[in-house]
């Protein structure tokens, strides 16, 4: 089983980042001094767990992290600064922090450095996620240590039910458009209005009108999916949204 480092002071590490044209660094003093900060770590860039679930969730969830008192997330991998900058541009994950522990000397500080050499990874971070205060690790979740890559309490609904258990997340929201669409900027502003938030798939983007027919037996947009289930067009939305 891995130890878990509640009550002790994150691992002090200096990493070399790569903004633009230049090098930089970010200490770790930089990234927790005076600040509540929530960190995740996974086994790596672009893999399928870490790229479908793990990060997007806390992307998604920053808003409401931001309102409880969280200051910044951070994602840290043992990947190296280009891998992690090009990681953050295709997850389009603006509301996190990638942090390149590429040597792995802050994921062996927290005791959490395990060999994936029969995967190719070599050296890589365990799944993991933690509260941290003004340096201090309040709180860890830590995969359990079982053949694989687990994926059961480090993320981000589990971070969010131990800081605010009594929040009810909104249930997920999907507009599925088509640029120039008057239809569709209506149903978003009604969203909008509502303080909702929503995940938008733009046809011939992200999707083909033959993928919209499979999903929702139509080829018109939009098409709105609410926790999973089919509300219909822009006026279907209103009536929905009135009730």
């Amino acid at each position: 089983m891995f130890a878990s480092k509640e009550g002790q002071p994150v691992p002090q590490v200096t990493f070399p980042v790569r903004q633009g044209d230049s090098w930089s660094e970010l200490t770790t003093d930089q990234l927790f001094k005076d600040k509540t900060v929530i960190v995740f770590s996974l086994p790596g860039a672009f893999t399928p767990t870490c790229s479908s679930s793990h990060l997007p969730r806390y992307n998604e969830l920053f808003p409401v992290f931001k309102e409880h008192g969280v200051d910044a997330i951070l994602c840290v991998s043992v990947n190296d600064t280009f891998v992690m900058n090009a990681w953050k541009q295709d997850q389009e994950a603006d509301n996190i922090t990638f942090i390149p522990d590429g040597n792995g000397e802050f994921t062996e500080g927290m005791g959490l450095l395990v060999d994936k050499k029969d995967l190719g990874f070599g050296k890589r971070s365990w799944r993991y996620s933690m509260l941290v205060k003004n340096g201090i690790i309040e709180k860890m979740f830590i995969e359990p240590d079982e053949p694989g890559d687990p994926f059961k309490v480090s993320d981000a609904d589990t971070m969010l039910s131990y800081i605010a258990p009594d929040f009810k997340t909104q249930e997920s929201i999907t507009v599925f458009s088509k640029p120039g669409c008057p239809f569709c900027a209506k149903a978003k502003q009604a969203l909008i209005d509502h303080d909702l938030q929503y995940e938008e798939v733009i046809l011939g983007k992200d999707a083909t009108t033959v993928s919209l027919r499979a999903i929702s037996g139509r080829t018109t947009v939009p098409q709105i999916f609410i926790g999973g289930r089919h509300i219909g067009g822009s006026e279907e939305l209103d009536t929905y949204l009135n009730q």
